[in-house]
């Protein structure tokens, strides 16, 4: 209660920064480091200062890389062993030799060049994906390989997260290799233990608390999940973030991975908003200011050293030379990844306080202008590459086109008896789609079927945003929850008018009440049934196909009022003899 002030303070100061940045679509990362900037120490006004915050913001760290564990599962990764496996390393790899090299020739010590090399070479998945989806361009050749090269960069930070600690602590070149051996053993055998344990133990406790249906236990143990494997990778001298992203990496293999992802959404965000504000919190402006000539070289190492290998990486790998400028571009900016090494090294004393603000401070400024090549990339690559820019699409003179193996993905709400029924049509006329329940038997039995059906809830807004819905074909809600289906269809409606919905309906009301919360079609069961026996009937009488059909598709256009009107006058009975 003693710090309830500062508490209030942060979080009003958070709010109206963040609304400002929704508003003017500037990425809320950087909005949390402003407010870190505004109250921290180095700047006039009021100032946050609380003991726990610091250890509160470090389990963003821990939730990111559990998210990232998520979408990085063993078989993904062995899926991705070809082209982004190779070209993301590849460019980390190259990155961080290129300009540790040239920071070690500048006279750096060779610990603190290491990291400035790590911190350059990382990008920011969250501008990338903000901005290309704002542009349409998230599903062009450029934009998925580029934000798949950005996703495995956070993924190579997971070794710097076990280096960087082990530089502060040695000095002599021998006992720096027996200390890097020694914390790679340990990284191994506590993924080993995860890994094992995850395998034998996690699966069973999670499909058992699914069993129960409740968000709120299934919420709970995921944070014990994640929070356990944390406290498990620090008891071995790790850090925290590592244990997080194995726990990550072993759900992500589980259908139970997008509910995952829906429930730890808002915890990650909120931690990972608090870190980047204590990051905020870090930076001095007068500090600053003296060496600003520092951070603007070194925004321009990082745009330039990027934006030149990774066009030479992707150009070797045999794709358009369009192509290759426009991924480059993509991951020329800074990475808030970056920013979190450069204060896992002040807090190990790999860097001193003097590089550290000019690192921060040249990755922030290489946000704001790798922003900038983002949102104009395609002319950039266009003079760049000789061409005459980008087409209509968004896809480049020279880009491979877009294409898809049949129409677009369908979404499937419930995989019960009518859910399935879908999906064995779709599947059967070779239409990609993905399923989800929140009875683990039906999602085991959907797997077991062959299915793509994954466990989670069609009405959570969080699992909606998970899956990326806006991006679907077609959602079909077959839910046999009517408040759940109506709950499904608004959130649908209000967060992607584009996508047609089409609902299962018990009865007239319910259709009625689909129909008017933004479903394209919601056909009552009863109903449909008994129009399919009378045109069963109807063609077994030798009444032509085509009439039958006629007759049954007039009934639907006039909302089956001809077959409710004549149950109900049945049902009301002869008029009364006066």
């Amino acid at each position: 209660m003693a710090h309830l002030t500062q508490i209030l303070l942060l979080l009003a100061v958070a709010v109206a920064v963040v609304l400002a940045c929704q508003r003017l679509q500037v990425p809320t990362a950087l909005g949390y480091l402003l407010v870190g900037v505004i109250l921290g120490p180095h700047t006039a006004g009021p100032t946050v200062n609380v003991p726990e915050f610091a250890a509160l913001a470090e389990f963003g760290v821990v939730f990111l890389l559990f998210t990232i564990g998520l979408n990085f599962s063993l078989p993904q990764l062995q899926a991705l062993r070809h082209q982004v496996l190779g070209l993301g390393t590849g460019q980390v790899a190259f990155t961080t030799a290129a300009v540790g090299l040239a920071g070690w020739l500048a006279g750096l010590p060779a610990a603190a060049a290491f990291v400035l090399g790590a911190v350059f070479a990382q990008s920011s998945t969250t501008i990338i994906a903000s901005l290309l989806k704002e542009r349409g361009e998230d599903n062009a050749p450029h934009g998925r390989l580029g934000l798949a090269m950005s996703v495995f960069q956070d993924v190579t930070a997971v070794p710097f997260l076990v280096v960087i600690p082990v530089l502060g602590a040695a000095t002599a070149a021998d006992v720096l290799a027996a200390e890097l051996a020694w914390a790679l053993a340990k990284a191994l055998f506590a993924f080993a233990l995860v890994f094992v344990a995850g395998r034998l133990l996690l699966r069973r406790l999670i499909h058992h608390v699914a069993e129960r249906r409740s968000a709120e236990m299934f919420t709970l143990t995921v944070l014990l999940i994640a929070l356990l494997a944390a406290w498990a990778t620090q008891g071995f001298g790790l850090s925290l973030a590592f244990g997080g992203f194995l726990a990550g990496m072993i759900l992500g293999e589980t259908e139970f991975r997008h509910q995952v992802e829906a429930s730890m959404r808002p915890f990650r965000d909120v931690l990972l908003g608090l870190f980047f504000v204590g990051i905020g919190m870090r930076f001095d402006p007068a500090a600053a200011w003296p060496v600003l000539h520092w951070a603007l070289l070194g925004a321009a190492v990082i745009l330039a050293s990027k934006l030149l290998i990774v066009a030479a990486m992707v150009r070797r790998a045999g794709l358009p030379l369009q192509q290759a400028w426009r991924t480059a571009l993509l991951l020329a900016v800074g990475g808030e990844f970056g920013l979190a090494l450069v204060a896992i090294a002040l807090d190990a004393r790999v860097v001193d306080g003097r590089l550290g603000q000019i690192t921060i401070s040249a990755v922030l400024l290489s946000m704001v202008a790798g922003a900038l090549l983002i949102r104009f990339n395609g002319a950039i690559a266009a003079r760049l590459a000789g061409t005459a820019g980008p087409r209509p699409d968004g896809s480049g003179a020279d880009a491979l086109p877009v294409t898809d193996a049949g129409p677009g993905l369908v979404v499937i709400g419930g995989y019960g008896r009518v859910g399935h029924t879908i999906a064995v049509l779709l599947q059967s006329r070779g239409v990609p789609f993905i399923a989800f329940d929140t009875d683990p038997k039906r999602v085991a039995q959907g797997r077991a079927d062959g299915h793509a059906v994954s466990y989670g809830d069609i009405a959570d807004p969080e699992l909606l945003a998970a899956i990326h819905v806006e991006r679907a074909a077609l959602v079909l809600v077959a839910v046999d929850d009517a408040g759940t289906a109506l709950r499904a269809v608004s959130l649908l409606r209000s967060a992607c008018p584009q996508v047609p919905v089409i609902a299962r309906a018990r009865n007239l009301d319910e259709s009625a009440a689909l129909i008017a919360a933004g479903a394209a079609h919601a056909h009552p069961e009863a109903i449909e049934a008994s129009l399919r026996l009378g045109a069963t009937a109807l063609q077994m009488l030798q009444v032509p196909a085509e009439e039958v059909e006629q007759l049954v598709q007039g009934v639907r256009d006039w909302d089956y009022r001809p077959v409710v009107d004549a149950v109900e006058e049945r049902d009301a009975g002869p008029p009364a003899v006066r």
